[in-house]
């Protein structure tokens, strides 16, 4: 199947081509750990973790990676007022996110470093750059030198002159231009490390560049994703620093996911409407979240209000329902709920396939639904057609991270059953009340 993503360092979509055939290299930036993570930060969560689903059914193997931010200076002005330490913070706030990451029906990446765990790699790689001229040192700080890279703001489609007239005038005259950027940062407060140049942390723009040269053997991947807020200057610094050791731009494809909007507004924490991702989780439920998310495609906006939640709820117990309705009657007719084919699934698929688009995929999954409960409220079931229907519904759901379950009928749930539409066919109501309150306490209703 031919796949198309949008490029965001080329803005057009291009075929995807791996550079290792039937593998797929990924890197999703992840959060800076020193609070709970707002329901924004779900986004490239459900994002990269559906088109890891998608790749994965596809057949192919992905190596996905997201980072950790476990050293910044947010992180050590906690620390400092709480009296702990910079990892107590740190490994607090990764266990919230890794819950939240469950909540929303996420696998964990394949591979979440942290930034601590990569000290060594950092200060060599900085050394380089500075042997390069690409970068230098004054009073203790190393700096990325921007004017070295003939090519910088290829990403977010700016040019240098006209970042420097929009730059704001800063009193550290350390640097040589405005628009170099930190690679290490001088110390003496909280957790630091030695360096040729004294006591520091490396910048943050310097961390996921190290961490891809080290954990891809390559120096080079298939897709670097995250969301679009961190395209500048995150993300364009990320390649002038990988262009001037690597000679390439870290990835064939940079993919953005858009913001989240509350109730048509940023969030911000200066209008006080910031929503942390738990309390959505708690509130709405991880395939309500996750649906609402998915139901935009991936690059625009999604305008986070209550009256989308509840269309997005409502929708999701449909479609729980449906898939449990028709995991009971092929069950109560004795057939193995794993011998279907899913056959009818391709427009799903090719929905995907184009750009990922999980809006049309999700209107592919509603037709389904559609024709599957007209099929059951017909007297003469096609068995054969529904089951190969729930093979469809299983494998649309498993790639959305949608979860679903069904009840697994014994043989007393099944004479209960036989039961039930037996006093309900002869008018027999008190009876079928009696044994569909049975049904219904035992989840089969």
């Amino acid at each position: 199947m031919e796949i198309k993503l949008y490029n965001s360092l080329t803005n057009k979509l291009e075929v995807f081509k791996p550079l290792v055939e039937g593998e797929v290299s990924l890197y999703v930036c992840g959060p800076t750990v020193y609070d709970y993570v707002h329901v924004g930060n779900m986004r490239p969560v459900v994002v990269f973790d559906t088109l890891t689903n998608f790749f994965s059914y596809l057949g192919y193997r992905v190596k996905h990676v997201s980072n950790y931010t476990d050293v910044d200076d947010r992180i050590i002005q906690k620390a400092i007022a709480g009296g702990v330490s910079e990892k107590a913070i740190a490994e607090k706030y990764i266990s919230a996110y890794e819950e939240n990451i469950d909540d929303i029906n996420a696998k964990k990446p394949t591979v979440s470093p942290r930034v601590t765990e990569f000290m060594p790699e950092m200060i060599e790689f900085i050394k380089a750059l500075i042997d390069k001229a690409a970068a230098y040192e004054k009073n203790g700080n190393v700096y990325f030198r921007v004017e070295s890279d003939s090519d910088y703001g290829e990403l977010s489609n700016a040019h240098k002159d006209d970042l420097l007239v929009g730059a704001r005038i800063e009193e550290n005259m350390e640097k040589e231009s405005p628009l170099d950027f930190v690679l290490w940062k001088k110390t003496l407060e909280g957790v630091r490390w030695d360096s040729p140049w004294g006591p520091g942390r490396p910048g943050w723009h310097t961390e996921c560049v190290v961490m891809i040269d080290s954990i891809f053997p390559q120096k080079y991947i298939d897709i670097h994703g995250g969301g679009f807020d961190l395209k500048f200057p995150h993300h364009e610094n990320e390649i002038a620093q990988s262009r001037a050791l690597n000679n390439n731009t870290i990835a064939q494809i940079w993919m953005h996911n858009g913001f989240i909007n509350f109730d048509n507004q940023k969030m911000s924490k200066s209008l006080g409407n910031v929503v942390t991702a738990r309390d959505a989780l708690k509130q709405f439920g991880g395939n309500t979240l996750r649906l609402l998310l998915l139901e935009t495609h991936y690059r625009a906006p999604v305008n986070f209000t209550l009256e989308v939640a509840t269309s997005a709820k409502n929708e999701i117990d449909k479609i729980l329902n449906t898939y449990k309705q028709l995991a009971v009657t092929l069950q109560e007719h004795d057939l193995d709920l794993a011998s279907g084919t899913s056959q009818g699934i391709e427009p799903f698929l090719s929905a995907l396939a184009d750009d990922l688009n999980t809006s049309n995929a999700i209107s592919e999954l509603f037709l389904v639904v559609k024709n599957i409960n007209s099929a059951l409220r017909n007297k003469d079931l096609n068995l054969k057609n529904l089951l190969n229907n729930f093979a469809v519904f299983r494998d649309m759901l498993m790639i959305l991270g949608i979860k679903a379950s069904y009840p697994v009928l014994d043989e007393s749930a099944r004479m209960l059953l036989v039961n039930y539409r037996k006093a309900k066919a002869e008018r027999r109501f008190d009876e079928s009340d009696r044994l569909r309150a049975q049904l219904i306490e035992r989840n089969i209703f």
